[in-house]
């Protein structure tokens, strides 16, 4: 077994969330060798049902995120099924959930409750708004927090915002929970208490947005999309369409490599434009000719071994066979079920495949 499925070795996490952002922080505890439990309603939760169907009967979706973990299936409206829970939360290091505020509470399990039964235990809530939000008990989906917290000001083209792919606010809090659970662990061994973690998945996008809370406080407006430097605004970074209907991809930033692309491109008097005031709209358009000009191909060729950023872009199914991602073998396929496991090496091994879910 990999060492970086050893890590957690011993540690028992008990998961009550659903869709992505929950079952993704316990998944990636189990790839560090975490017991991950899942407790779904009687039936199942709602993202077996969503999604392409897989070889285990239900979404593939569900498998992506929940392979390797026990399945206990629990009505936690009855007294039969709180009395399972806090049966496995005795020997539970980590409890996920992703109710809405004040649900806990009403199902007799708030976390004031917990916390006195089970002092060592790291509770982790991934909700949208936050307890402490005017907008606790909205709903709201990924495209929501983006819009409400200025991400989607700087996504997209110049006449549309586009929700970024996969969903941000999600991911984000995922690993934002998973991140502050294993501190939580940590501190644990120096105090031998637990605590309870909030991250809302609002919230979890700011950090990420650094630099365009730079930009929003010296000009007020942050990064509006298609004019600034990374969003589509330069004409050093950027996609760009060839003859034969490929996209190309450019990320020359720096000066040096701005240079090399401009020689091999055959245009060293480009170099010079580097620093055109943004929207680079006249520079963009002559790259865009020069590109239609060229099939993927002969880009590949002139640009490939040039150390200028490029590349083609791929689908995910060409990624997938790719052989830079196959030597990294940390995106595999077991038992019919696409994997991308945790993605780190330690002493020069990634982590072993999961096992398939299992259903208790």
């Amino acid at each position: 077994m990999s060492r970086i499925n050893q890590f957690l070795k011993g540690t028992r996490v008990v998961d009550l969330s659903r869709h992505l952002p929950g079952p993704l922080a316990s998944l990636m505890m189990l790839d560090l060798g975490a017991e991950v439990i899942k407790i779904e309603p009687p039936g199942g939760e709602e993202l077996r049902f969503i999604g392409p169907q897989g070889p285990q009967g239900h979404s593939g979706y569900f498998d992506a995120v929940n392979s390797g973990k026990l399945g206990l299936q629990l009505n936690l409206k009855t007294d039969a099924g709180k009395a399972t829970l806090l049966e496995l939360l005795q020997n539970a290091d980590v409890m996920f959930e992703s109710f809405r505020p004040g649900v806990l509470n009403k199902l007799g399990l708030s976390v004031e409750f917990l916390r006195r039964e089970f002092p060592r235990l790291v509770i982790c809530s991934l909700n949208g708004y936050g307890e402490h939000s005017p907008l606790q008990q909205d709903v709201g989906h990924d495209i929501n927090y983006l819009a409400m917290n200025g991400v989607l000001e700087g996504t997209g083209t110049a006449e549309q915002a586009l929700a970024p792919w996969p969903p941000l606010a999600d991911c984000s809090a995922s690993l934002f929970g998973m991140s502050t659970v294993l501190a939580a662990l940590l501190e644990r061994e120096r105090t031998g208490n637990g605590c309870h973690v909030e991250v809302a998945l609002a919230d979890s996008v700011m950090p990420l947005m650094a630099f365009s809370l730079v930009e929003a406080q010296q000009n007020g407006a942050g990064m509006p999309r298609g004019e600034a430097l990374l969003n589509g605004g330069a004409a050093r970074y950027r996609t760009y369409k060839t003859a034969d209907g490929h996209l190309v991809a450019l990320g020359a930033v720096e000066p040096k490599f701005w240079q090399a692309f401009c020689q091999a491109a055959d245009h060293p008097e480009w170099f010079e434009r580097m620093h055109d005031p943004l929207p680079q709209n006249d520079l963009q358009g002559e790259l865009e000719q020069y590109f239609a000009g060229l099939q993927a191909q002969e880009c590949e060729q002139r640009f490939g071994s040039v150390e200028c950023c490029f590349n083609l872009v791929s689908n995910l199914a060409q990624a997938i066979e790719s052989e830079p991602i196959k030597a990294r073998g940390l995106v595999r396929e077991q038992d019919g079920v696409m994997q991308a496991l945790y993605p780190a090496y330690v002493d020069g091994k990634p982590p072993n495949l999961r096992a398939p879910f299992k259903q208790q």
